[in-house]
This record gives C-alpha cells, sequence and structure tokens, in this order.
C-alpha cells in the first residue's frame, strides 16, 4: 500500500486553523467550484478526522438545525450527514420519506414549502430525479447540499473520494485514475471526473459499450471498453456498482459474464500500478465488481472511504454554516 500523508492529529494540526470562506450558499454540485475551493474544503475535511476520530462534539453548528431529506434508500450517506452533523453540534432530524406527505402525493415543491416553514439552516437531499435537488434550493431559504440526485451529481462522494486518494498518494495532481463500470447510470462518476479533471488528474473510464453514456469523450482523457488495456499504469482504480435499479442489469448478458469481463481481480489488478489503490463508493455487489478477495485485500482503501465521508460531510456543512457572510451560489 501506497505510503499516506498524516492526518492533523499526527502533524499538530487543530480546528483552530483559519479557512477561507465557502462563497457558495448550496453544495449542489461539484460543478462550479474551482481548485482553490476544492482544496480548502480537503483541508478543511483533514483537520475534522481526528475530531471524528475521538469522537469529539465541537460548538460550531449548536443551534442549527439539519433536515435529512432522502427520497431513495441510503445508509452510509445518511448515516454520515447524521454523525456528522451531530458531531458538529446541530439538532439533525431525519424524514422518512415513505411515511411522509409524499406517499400521499405531495409535490416536491410543497414538500420544500413545509420544510423552509419550519426555518431549517439546512437540508441534505438525495433524490431519484437529476436536477431535483436543484428545484428544491431554489424553494428555500436554507442552505440546500446535494446528497445524489439521479444520475446527476453526488459531489461529497466524490470529496471523500479525493481525500481518500490525497492522503494515500499526497496529491491529486498527475495521478491517472480509472472509474470502471456502470459509467452510464452513476452521478458518482460525473462528480468524480469534473473534481479529478479539475484537479489535472489523468482520468479514464472502462466499460462495456451499453453503460457508457453519450459524450462520454468530452468528459474524460480516455475511454477503455477493455478492461486490461484500461487498466494499464493505473494509480487509482475506482469500481462503481451495477445499478439493477437503473435497468443495467438489462444491458449486459449476465452478472458472471460481466465479472469475466470487467470485474476487479487479482489477474486483471496485476495491469495496473503495483501499489494502485482498489476503491468502490458502495454498496458492493462482491463477485459482480469486484472480487471479494480484492475488495478485503491490502490495496483496498474501502472501508477508510467510508471513514473519510463522516469527516468531508462534517467540513461541507462546516462551511456552509459557520461562515459569516457569502454569497449566494
Amino acid at each position: 500500500m501506497a505510503q499516506r500523508t498524516p492526518d492533523a492529529s499526527e502533524t499538530g494540526a487543530g480546528t483552530a486553523t483559519a479557512f477561507p470562506a465557502f462563497a457558495h450558499r448550496h453544495m449542489l454540485g461539484i460543478a462550479g467550484l474551482n481548485p482553490v475551493e476544492i482544496d480548502a474544503l480537503l483541508n478543511r475535511a483533514e483537520a475534522m478526522i481526528p475530531i471524528s476520530r475521538q469522537r469529539r462534539t465541537l460548538p460550531n453548528l449548536a443551534g442549527k438545525t439539519q433536515i435529512n431529506l432522502f427520497f431513495e434508500n441510503s445508509t452510509r450517506t445518511q448515516a454520515s450527514f447524521e454523525i456528522a452533523g451531530k458531531r458538529l453540534g446541530a439538532t439533525v432530524m431525519n424524514m422518512a420519506m415513505r411515511t411522509s406527505s409524499v406517499a400521499k402525493g405531495e409535490t416536491l415543491v410543497d414538500t420544500a414549502a413545509t420544510l423552509n416553514a419550519m426555518q431549517p439552516d439546512v437540508i441534505v437531499v438525495r433524490h431519484g430525479s437529476s436536477g431535483a435537488v436543484s428545484l428544491l434550493s431554489q424553494k428555500v431559504e436554507c442552505a440546500v447540499i446535494n446528497a445524489g440526485d439521479g444520475t446527476h451529481e453526488h459531489p461529497t462522494q466524490a470529496l471523500l473520494d479525493a481525500l481518500t486518494i490525497r492522503r494515500h498518494l499526497g496529491r491529486l495532481n498527475g495521478m491517472t485514475v480509472a472509474i470502471c463500470g456502470d459509467i452510464a447510470n452513476s452521478r458518482v462518476a460525473r462528480s468524480n471526473l469534473v473534481l479529478l479533471r479539475t484537479m489535472l488528474a489523468r482520468t479514464r473510464v472502462i466499460a462495456p459499450r451499453t453503460l457508457l453514456p453519450p459524450g462520454i469523450g468530452d468528459m474524460v482523457d480516455e475511454v477503455y471498453t477493455d478492461m486490461r488495456e484500461g487498466l494499464e499504469g493505473v494509480d487509482v482504480i475506482m469500481m462503481l456498482r451495477l445499478q439493477h435499479e437503473r435497468s443495467a442489469g438489462k444491458l449486459i448478458a449476465s452478472p458472471r459474464e460481466y465479472f469475466r469481463f470487467y470485474g476487479l481481480d487479482a489477474e486483471k489488478l496485476r495491469y495496473a500500478n503495483p501499489n494502485a489503490l482498489v476503491m468502490h463508493p458502495g454498496p458492493m455487489n462482491r463477485g459482480v465488481e469486484i472480487d471479494p478477495a480484492i475488495a478485503d485485500g491490502p490495496q483496498s482503501v474501502i472501508t477508510e472511504q467510508v471513514e473519510m465521508g463522516v469527516a468531508v460531510r462534517m467540513a461541507v456543512l462546516d462551511a456552509l454554516l459557520s461562515k459569516t457572510d457569502a454569497a449566494d451560489a
């Protein structure tokens, strides 16, 4: 495994570090953030890691109210946002959408108006439709964080992936990152491609043609349909879940055939650099996208990605709500 960079608890850095004000009202996507802003968010997240590990509670968001509004099922993202908010001192409420008025036919705009009347400070939203989070942000007075909308973006996932890479490899600039699998249905892929290219990493996607979206060549440096060829010499391998709920399963011959050609196993991993990182946003389909031995192996940083998720979401909440002044996004 590549040597990682030390965290704030090891270098003596603390939470007293002054970070630049975040000049956006919402966090709707990576698109629109510049390299300085991304780097500042990663630095802020780095400072949050020891706080999270020590299970300390900061007063940064004391008196603030955070609503987690998840229209799609989630374990990692919703739980990490909840933990992040509580570790910053916020009051956190999780909305059970299946038993809410939405299940009775209430529109997203009506839901936004209802929540806005409660005067929350931030709403964290996951929705199955691309653009839904942006629409909601236009109807409320508080900050809005996109926790994944359709096949559009998942910005905090891209930030936690970037933080994980930077901690192990020391930088993003010049690193070659291969994103493999269900590119067409993946908001994770889109946010990561925007972030990595913004930070001057070299990007590749590897997938069967049926799982490559139109126009992918404009979003990435290299496109491959052969896994072994695409993994040649890469520094980071980012596997993606095959999204059966978005009909991805209908675009492949079978899970067994998919694993044969596109699942990450020891034989394919040998084409990458010897210390290449293996990543996956989860949840994993073991034996479909990735061999369990690789998922649990020495090059895997999958569980660390989950840990970094809490620190990154603390950083984003802190950046949006702890500032004294900021312009609208």
